[in-house]
């Protein structure tokens, strides 16, 4: 078991530990794997390993990261997922946004779930962790080291995009996309795709920043919709805002109408579409 080291805000450190691929802080550890390995890296039996590496091994270190990631997920409590970049400073406005909103949610009774990097990530994950919050980390292994932001409780980091995508979605009523870049957009039009496909019940995408947001809903407006790619309708599938109350009302109407049997999740009602799609 280690120590996070001391933060720059000045915060105590908290006992960290890892479970596999899993960082836990806070709380007792398990006296029954104090001091263990995974048995001892399997006997420590030492050799080539280029076979780990070949396609068909890749398949079981997929079919684990799911494993592992539903195994620490499954119990999780209604959650929102919070995206937003990993730039943002901690003076920025968007950072403060970012901690108004986490905690908001928490004091809903939401879990917060991030990518669990910096910026608006650790933002999000500071403001549910300061109002009592469950503040969940779902990292990603990058070629430059980026450890899971402090204000984590519970994270995992994993090798694999789309198994991360996966958890993102699967163990969230809603997302909320704060200002980002690539990444950001990327999780943005996934969720959007998903949506408009029915894959998922309708759920709301929150875009928070009508500044930040409105080029991009405007050319989504002016450009795709009169080049019949979208319809119209598919602006309802997102809400546009700059209230943190907002956020939490649009989310919680959602959820008392997926209880009540609406399909659309309390959103805006929608027609059908059975127009090919570009998923």
């Amino acid at each position: 078991m280690t120590t996070t080291p001391e933060p720059a805000t000045g915060r105590k450190p908290r006992p960290t530990r890892h479970r596999g691929p899993v960082m836990l802080r806070g709380g007792e550890p398990d006296p029954r794997t104090q001091g263990t390995t995974t048995d001892a890296r399997l006997l420590d039996r030492r050799g080539p390993t280029d076979w780990v590496h070949t396609d068909p091994w890749r398949v079981l270190r997929i079919q684990s990261e799911f494993v592992e990631g539903f195994g620490l997920l499954a119990e999780l409590p209604r959650a929102v997922s919070v995206f937003g970049s990993a730039r943002t400073p901690r003076d920025h406005p968007h950072y403060e946004s970012g901690v108004r909103i986490g905690a908001a949610l928490a004091d809903a009774g939401y879990a917060v779930i991030t990518g669990g990097g910096p910026g608006a990530m650790e933002a999000a994950n500071r403001g549910a962790s300061e109002a009592g919050g469950l503040s969940v980390g779902l990292g990603i292994e990058l070629p430059f080291e980026q450890e899971l932001n402090e204000w984590v409780d519970v994270g995992i980091a994993f090798r694999y995009f789309f198994v991360r995508k996966t958890m993102f979605v699967k163990y969230a009523q809603a997302f909320v996309i704060l200002p980002g870049g690539f990444g950001t957009l990327d999780e943005l039009f996934e969720a959007l795709t998903l949506v408009q496909t029915r894959k998922v019940t309708r759920f709301p995408v929150v875009l928070f920043g009508s500044e930040y947001w409105t080029g991009l809903v405007d050319w989504i407006r002016g450009t795709m919709v009169p080049a019949a790619t979208i319809r119209e309708s598919d602006l309802d599938l997102f809400t546009v805002t700059d209230d943190v109350d907002e956020v939490v009302r649009v989310i919680q109407e959602a959820e008392a109408g997926r209880v009540a049997g609406d399909a659309g999740g309390g959103m805006r009602s929608l027609p059908v579409d059975t127009a090919p799609s570009d998923a």
